[in-house]
């Protein structure tokens, strides 16, 4: 089985804040990007570069993200990472369909107009572990964190 990701970028107040999120497709396990300095290009793939490395390389297949200027550093990402980089054609965020269910779900707690630069790593790898932690509907009640432990066990 393949294990993609789906990225994106939530955005904060004034375009000047923002946080990376990576979604596992079949386990919806979220991961939460740090972006303390920017998310201009070199910030993102720096960041991204770390999160993705801390996944298991039989988690790392591909990754696919919306366009945007933050990932014109891709070709450097994919060496760093070995994953697969994709990208949605412009204007289908249905491309990347639960990458944008789970930014939904997040906005519970970072709201839209607010400065994510208040938040700690820490802080997004508590809101992480938390979504991580719910049951999904899609996953018939399961819990995301329950599923990726099932697919590293294997």
């Amino acid at each position: 089985q393949q294990h993609r990701k789906e990225g994106d970028l939530i955005i904060g107040k004034g375009n000047q804040s923002a946080i990376g999120t990576l979604v596992e497709r079949t386990t919806n396990y979220t991961m939460l990007v740090h972006l303390p300095d920017g998310y201009k290009a070199e910030q993102m793939r720096d960041a991204l570069a770390a999160k993705i490395k801390t996944l298991p390389e039989s988690l790392r297949h591909s990754l696919t993200w919306d366009q945007g200027i933050e990932m014109q550093d891709w070709k450097t990402m994919k060496i760093d990472t070995g994953i697969e980089i994709y990208f949605c054609d412009p204007h289908s965020p249905w491309q990347r369909g639960i990458n944008e269910n789970t930014n939904g779900l997040l906005r519970q707690y970072f709201p839209k107009g607010t400065d994510l630069s208040i938040h700690s790593a820490a802080d997004l790898d508590w809101v992480a572990q938390e979504l991580n932690d719910r049951p999904r509907k899609r996953l018939e009640f399961r819990k995301p964190i329950e599923l990726i432990e099932n697919l590293l066990l294997q």
